[in-house]
């Protein structure tokens, strides 16, 4: 299956209000359990998903992961902004990580933790102990 994700309309929002700033806000990225299905004009806001969230254990924690150098880029084929964020990962314990089949990115520094978008795996992943999930090529398009 594909990997397809779904910027939420409260990003749109909140980015056209001024109150999203990539160049000094904080993102983090939360995994999502095997049953959560984004809606970009519910799922707004961290406390909107957070039951969705998967638990802190086997080396997940909850709302523990920043993301680094975050990067806006124009591309001149798609006329849209590509917005980027080095790889992010989790190291499985003994009990394993998922499983998942998302991820959400949000915004720590808005008030209300602004959910920017859900990547959708396509299918659903346990992570057994000593592996290693990685989230490579982190990216989005904003037109």
């Amino acid at each position: 299956m594909a990997i397809t994700y779904s910027v939420s309309n409260h990003f749109k929002q909140q980015l056209n209000l001024g109150e999203i700033d990539f160049d000094s806000n904080v993102y983090k990225v939360i995994l999502m359990d095997d049953s959560f299905t984004f809606d970009p004009d519910t799922d707004s806001t961290l406390s909107g998903v957070t039951s969705s969230q998967l638990a802190t254990q086997g080396g997940y924690t909850q709302d523990d992961k920043t993301l680094s150098n975050v990067s806006v880029t124009e591309n001149d084929t798609t006329n849209k902004s590509e917005v980027t964020w080095d790889d992010a990962s989790w190291t499985a314990t003994t009990s394993g990580i998922g499983p998942t089949g998302s991820f959400c990115i949000y915004d720590d520094t808005t008030s209300d933790d602004t959910i920017i978008c859900c990547v959708d795996f396509g299918e659903d992943y346990t992570v057994a102990e000593d592996s290693v999930l990685t989230l490579q090529s982190i990216k989005i398009s904003v037109a």
